[in-house]
């Protein structure tokens, strides 16, 4: 009897509604320090999720085959969303699940094998895309540098170039994460990044230098620490980096915004795309442009595959291009 009056109990309890569920989700990510930007993207997603499988009398917390499936339809037929915006909505939901299942909420993770079973071919699209992305030679490079007469775009495109960081790391750098002596930018901590030490050369330092002098000229808020900043003083967003980019790439025949073809855009991640590359080529050894590129380290045995700082540096001047810009 005791066991069954349990039982009733529990059926009793109110139902959580998916806006409660997406804020605990949303609380627990930033207890495991998510980035802004990835949190942000997941409350979108869920949300969305959520009012699509309203509409069909469902919940994010009652997902089963049928109701990805009637999703998936949904997000390809009736919103046309390509393999990549497809897998980012799924990976977003299986974090969700996770979640879910840790708090005991669910049994297990239905997304994980709807996506082996219906997004198999994302890993094969995405290095199709990674290969066919636009790359420039080092000419090219240097005829955009050289047309770009702005000294904070000159110092942007620069810096993404030798470097290989991200659009979200240009971002977050501040005038005191250089080191002007030893030429290497500190970046804040990232998810995705390992290194947390960039390097760069004679010709960054000179463009760099130009533009944090000119800075100066510009009126900026108190405490303002940002490297680089727009007109009004703030710290420039990702659209201001994009637009840095783009605009002058457009100029010299680089970027065709007319063109649907990855291979005819060219965006700040054609950059990180550019450094890589040709740093390889130049003979850099792997390892050591795993860990300028900063990505995640994936295997255990890495964590004792320890890089010497000075041999690194090196190595990076002996591999980046020169530009023959000032």
């Amino acid at each position: 009897m005791e066991k069954m009056k349990s039982s009733l109990s529990i059926l009793e309890q109110p139902k959580t509604s998916d806006e409660t569920l997406v804020n605990q989700f949303i609380t627990d990510c930033k207890l495991r320090k998510f980035s802004e930007e990835s949190i942000r993207s997941y409350k979108s997603i869920l949300r969305m999720a959520s009012t699509f499988l309203g509409s069909i009398n469902s919940s994010l917390l009652h997902l089963d085959k049928y109701t990805l499936k009637a999703l998936l339809l949904y997000l390809t037929n009736d919103r046309g969303y390509a393999v990549k915006t497809l897998e980012n909505y799924f990976s977003a939901m299986s974090s969700f699940s996770d979640y879910l299942a840790y708090e005991g909420l669910s049994n297990r993770n239905p997304i994980l094998p709807f996506r082996k079973r219906y997004l198999r071919q994302y890993k094969a699209d995405v290095n199709a895309v990674e290969s066919s992305r636009k790359l420039i030679s080092i000419e090219q490079m240097r005829m955009l540098i050289n047309s770009i007469l702005d000294p904070r775009d000159r110092a942007i495109v620069t810096l993404l170039a030798k470097t290989g960081i991200r659009r979200k790391e240009l971002i977050r750098t501040d005038v005191g994460d250089i080191d002007w002596e030893d030429q290497s930018v500190r970046l804040k901590p990232h998810p995705k990044r390992s290194n947390l030490t960039v390097f760069f050369d004679d010709e960054c330092a000179r463009i760099l230098r130009r533009w944090v002098k000119t800075r100066e000229n510009y009126d900026l808020p108190d405490g303002c620490t940002a490297l680089f900043v727009g007109e009004k003083g703030e710290r420039l967003e990702r659209h201001g980096v994009h637009n840095a980019v783009v605009k002058y790439a457009e100029r010299v025949g680089l970027h065709n915004p007319k063109s649907d073809k990855i291979e005819d855009h060219f965006t700040p991640h054609c950059c990180r795309h550019w450094f890589t590359t040709h740093l390889r080529r130049n003979g850099l050894r792997r390892e050591f442009l795993k860990e300028l590129r900063g990505d995640a380290r994936k295997e255990a045995v890495d964590i004792y595959d320890h890089i010497d700082k000075t041999e690194l540096r090196r190595a990076y001047l002996a591999a980046v291009p020169l530009l023959g810009i000032d």
